[in-house]
């Protein structure tokens, strides 16, 4: 954390279903900026004192912050996008016509469109039995209950010290959790136990029920532990938001194409609400304003404490026709995606107008520029801590 620093450093990443090829082009761009810098081997978990995501979001957090046999990322950031490319077709299999569309359609109306049983697979065999304390720095991770309807907040924050040993379950279970989008996948169930016997259940479905958006749970995070007397945190203000530095990464939205209408749908029903145009309406509808409300929420707060600058978010607002489906994992797709989060880098770079809610340029700063000054602040972060950092020698003590 940031007791030997200046700032506090926050990466948060949206939910969004194969769309998470978006932030992960960004995020690549972001590492290789920072190795410029500090060498190759670095990765940006050793920069952001959380990392927080849902949904899809949430399984990019566990890639980039799981260790692997030598205490390392498993996952290079620059590796998330080959992830999306091979797996997503698999975990979302597309039958392919008008015939195919119908059908999955039709299985939604009883269940939800895709068994989930790949992604399950391919989620346990890479993280195998990571526990969510052995992250390599805090992450913070959201899904939600049906059970006893309220979020379950996964967080490191949670489980030091003991503090709540019954959240402290294998990563592989919370980012099936997080990811369980209804409509799309089945709800996840599972059990923890601590060393005293004590169990905790858990029924859970998408973190984007609740915060599709995890900034504002991770600052939520963080301040609780200033209140608590973290003495990592003892020389911040609670409500000091000028020492922090959050990266917001969205997974893209269709705010300037005009996907439903009030025309149309003041005639839907149950299944109309969730099965139009083979989407599920309510489950968009749930996820965009979350994340816009989230978005509007802490932009009004960094400025009013003014700290613009100590507030990034980088989202592609003009997503249109297949772009905008959150499952439609075929190959052209997949390409189109990875297309836009490059051109999204050359974007300029926008941010809330607390008046109106709409994004606005900031001057003719591209996202790519602003990453680039980002990592060299989070470059000098570092390595202001670790001159900070004590140390304690044979050589010294003697």
């Amino acid at each position: 954390m940031a007791s030997h620093g200046d700032i506090i450093t926050i990466l948060s990443i949206d939910g969004g279903g194969i769309k998470g090829i978006i932030p992960g082009i960004v995020l690549a761009f972001l590492e290789s900026e920072i190795q410029k810098l500090d060498g190759e081997d670095a990765r940006l978990a050793d920069y952001f004192d959380v990392i927080t995501g849902t949904s899809t979001g949430g399984l990019v957090t566990a890639m980039l912050t799981a260790p692997n046999e030598k205490n390392r990322p498993m996952f290079a950031a620059k590796d998330i996008k080959d992830f999306y490319l091979e797996n997503c077709p698999k975990i979302f299999p597309q039958d392919g016509g008008f015939f195919g569309n119908s059908a999955r359609t039709v299985k939604s109306l009883t269940g939800p469109k895709y068994d989930g049983k790949y992604l399950h697979e391919i989620i346990k065999e890479k993280l195998g039995d990571v526990k969510l304390h052995q992250t390599l720095t805090n992450v913070v991770i959201p899904a939600f209950d049906i059970k006893i309807l309220q979020p379950a907040i996964f967080s490191t924050f949670q489980v030091k010290n003991d503090a709540y040993p019954l959240k402290d379950a294998l990563l592989s279970d919370i980012c099936i959790a997080t990811s369980a989008a209804p409509t799309y996948l089945p709800a996840y169930y599972f059990k923890t136990q601590d060393s005293n016997g004590g169990e905790k259940e858990y029924n859970l479905v998408d973190g984007g029920v609740a915060a599709n958006n995890p900034t504002l749970i991770a600052i939520s995070e963080i301040t609780k532990e200033i209140t608590k007397g973290n003495a990592q945190l003892k020389h911040v203000a609670a409500t000091d938001y000028g020492q922090f530095l959050v990266v917001s990464l969205g997974t893209g939205t269709a705010r300037n194409e005009e996907k439903y209408n009030a025309q149309e749908a003041a005639h839907w029903g149950i299944i109309s609400w969730l099965t139009a145009y083979d989407s599920s309406p309510l489950i968009e509808i749930f996820g965009e304003s979350s994340s816009d409300l989230v978005d509007y929420h802490v932009s009004t707060i960094f400025q009013a404490k003014h700290n613009k600058e100590g507030y990034l978010r980088i989202q592609e607002d003009d997503l249109k026709g297949d772009t905008t489906q959150m499952d439609l994992a075929t190959k052209e797709n997949l390409n189109n995606l990875v297309k836009i989060g490059e051109k999204l880098l050359k974007k300029t770079v926008t941010r809330v107008n607390i008046e109106t809610g709409e994004q606005e340029p900031v001057g003719q700063i591209t996202n790519e520029e602003a990453l680039k000054m980002v990592a060299k602040l989070l470059s000098r972060e570092k390595q202001l801590r670790d001159i900070r950092k004590p140390t304690a020698t044979v050589a010294n003590s003697k």
